[in-house]
């Protein structure tokens, strides 16, 4: 009896074993998004198609906790663990991408030369201009592209053509100036108001996500982008992307395909990040 319970066991692990082989890697808070041709005919850079490969996204905005534990500080202008991090710059959250990558034990994936100025780097604002490659071949944490970004977003293969990540009504889905203060603002963008309204960043995963299981893909806080801001694939500019709007800004900052530009060394409290991994 012993033995046909073994031999029982040992069946089940290798089906189980077999099928895990036909599903991707699950890793801790990242979604899957299938790769596919993409084209946003919505987006600054519509009537270009690019195919994008597999990859992983986070499922939520990087949190407070999260910088934490790797930054060992909190720049944040509005504390709490749950809440995602700001305050950061370009620069910062490539920092942050290496880090996080050597301490969970993956292959850091840009290479940060912070003692050579970047020759492709154009703003004259920018005091810090570290040189920062990619690491070919890498399977630690990065910034997704602008293209990532926009696909994953958008609800990748899953896809119902939104305006906001996850649904045409961006109260569903969205912090903006609007709603994320202590009541509903109603009228036009006014900053003296949206102050006085105690407007501020929100508990991640507290809308409705998107096709993919995707949240705050809209609102909360801005998204660094790897890219620089320009036609696709630019390798120099002033400015680098950011995507999905935030807590201060007006509603059309929210749509997937907005695009929005910032100092890589500026940094807001409506300013955070999300990572990404290879497949």
């Amino acid at each position: 009896m012993r033995k046909l319970f073994m031999f029982l066991l040992i069946a089940t692990m290798v089906v189980i074993s077999a099928c895990s082989q036909d599903k991707p890697e699950k890793k801790d808070n990242l979604v899957f998004v299938e790769g596919g041709t993409f084209q946003n005919n919505k987006s600054d850079n519509s009537g270009k198609s690019v195919t994008l490969s597999n990859f992983y996204i986070g499922k939520y905005e990087v949190t407070q906790k999260e910088w934490v534990e790797v930054m060992g500080s909190n720049p944040s202008a509005f504390i709490g663990d749950s809440l995602p991090v700001e305050m950061v710059s370009w620069y910062d959250v490539v920092e942050y991408c290496n880090q996080r990558s050597i301490r969970e034990g993956l292959k850091p994936y840009y290479n940060i030369d912070k003692d050579k100025k970047d020759p492709n780097n154009k703003n004259d604002n920018d005091n810090i201009k570290w040189t920062v490659t990619i690491n070919e071949g890498a399977n630690g944490y990065r910034l997704p592209t602008e293209v990532e970004w926009e696909y994953a977003a958008g609800g990748g293969q899953a896809s119902k053509g939104y305006t906001y990540s996850g649904s045409n009504n961006a109260d569903e889905v969205a912090w903006y100036w609007k709603n994320a203060g202590d009541k509903y603002l109603s009228g036009d963008w006014n900053w003296p108001i949206i102050e006085s309204n105690n407007n501020k960043t929100k508990s991640i995963g507290t809308r409705k996500p998107n096709e993919l299981g995707i949240y705050d893909m809209s609102g909360n806080v801005r998204e660094w982008c790897w890219d620089w801001y320009g036609d696709l694939d630019s390798q120099s500019g002033s400015f680098r992307v950011v995507k999905g709007g935030g807590w201060i800004g007006n509603v059309s900052n929210n749509e997937i395909s907005f695009r929005g530009k910032f100092d890589a060394n500026g940094f807001g409290p409506d300013q955070g990040l999300r990572i990404a991994r290879r497949e």
